[in-house]
């Protein structure tokens, strides 16, 4: 709803709070690019190349203390986000399966930060080691992949390949990520996996902020009508 005071025009409540939870994917990637950053260098062997960001929340790790609860942080913002994405669908209903995607990666994520760690390398894996796969391969497959889909049909074609870019590149790096994860619990090395896995989760992360970018001009060019 749009207000208009002596020629000025305010935005009521509901506004306001819309943009502030698309802000929410924007700060929620770079709390999480900012936390494993902050996480590796705070661990003196952990290597930033050659070791995964699972590493850093895995059970025993020094850094896992400091990184789970930002990485919930992180998880409570895009729960935000994906409402905000909804909010803003409009007439577009490819938005709303895209936000559900955006959320339902997240609630996966978020058991496998608190209930699906990996142990440290050399240390043989369990229940949570498999769980901890299988979560993180639904989360792509399931959700992930349908939400960056949907949202590329519910805009112009520079979106949608970009969006088709983002899931090629993830699916190249995937694959060079999972050859070499067996060799995490083996303690054999890893030689780059944590620059393909990175690629990955940075380049979702880019894609996350670009949506929130389109959707935050997208209000604000209709507020300006």
């Amino acid at each position: 709803m749009i207000t208009t005071i002596s020629g000025s025009t305010v935005f009521s409540g509901k506004v306001s709070l819309k943009r502030i939870l698309l802000i929410c994917g924007i700060l929620s990637s770079l709390l999480y690019v900012g936390t494993d950053i902050l996480a590796a260098l705070q661990w003196k062997d952990y290597s930033y190349t050659d070791q995964t960001v699972s590493e850093l929340i895995a059970i025993d790790a020094p850094t896992r203390p400091l990184v789970v609860p930002l990485f919930i942080t992180y998880s409570l913002l895009v729960y935000a986000f994906g409402v905000g994405v909804w909010q803003s669908s409009g007439q577009k209903r490819a938005l709303r399966f895209a936000s559900v995607g955006i959320v339902g990666k997240e609630v996966l994520g978020l058991l496998v930060t608190i209930f699906s760690p990996i142990h440290l390398r050399g240390v043989e894996g369990t229940l949570t080691d498999t769980m901890h796969i299988i979560l993180t391969g639904v989360g792509v497959l399931l959700c992930m992949f349908p939400a960056i889909g949907f949202a590329a049909a519910a805009f112009g074609k520079q979106f949608r390949l970009y969006s088709i870019a983002t899931m090629m590149i993830f699916i190249v790096f995937g694959v060079l990520t999972f050859i070499d994860g067996s060799r995490i619990s083996a303690n054999l090395p890893t030689p780059l996996i944590g620059v393909w896995e990175r690629i990955n989760i940075y380049g979702y992360m880019l894609w996350v902020v670009a949506l929130a970018i389109i959707l935050l001009r997208l209000e604000k060019r209709q507020n300006s009508h």
